[in-house]
């Protein structure tokens, strides 16, 4: 079994504050099975978020660290959970281990301890 994001994922500009939306259309052995929406919080992870965006966009190109496409299109889940979750991502190593960011690496993540 290997799900897969297929085509470049489009950014739609719907949502409370003016917030980015953009989708995976997700498919099981080529089918069709269904569609990932993803609302994005830019005005309080805004690196994160644009990370996110030009990652499904493919627009930054190459990566400067794997010299792979930054771009989820073709990546697969890594991790699925029934009835919970799934994990992916990982357009390098295809196991939760790699990635690459736009910023060139990995680049700290947001805490929202206080």
């Amino acid at each position: 079994m290997q799900l897969l994001y297929r085509g470049h994922p489009t950014l739609i500009t719907m949502g409370v504050k003016e917030r980015p939306q953009c989708y995976f259309d997700v498919e099981l052995n080529r089918e069709p099975v269904g569609r990932i929406v993803f609302q994005l919080f830019s005005d309080v992870c805004p690196k994160t978020s644009k990370n996110f965006l030009c990652l499904c966009t493919g627009e930054k190109g190459t990566g400067k660290i794997t010299g792979k496409n930054l771009c989820y299109k073709g990546s697969t889940f890594h991790r699925v959970v029934k009835n919970f979750m799934v994990q992916g991502g990982d357009f390098t190593e295809g196991n939760g281990r790699g990635g690459e960011s736009i910023y060139g690496g990995y680049f700290e993540e947001w805490s929202f301890a206080k």
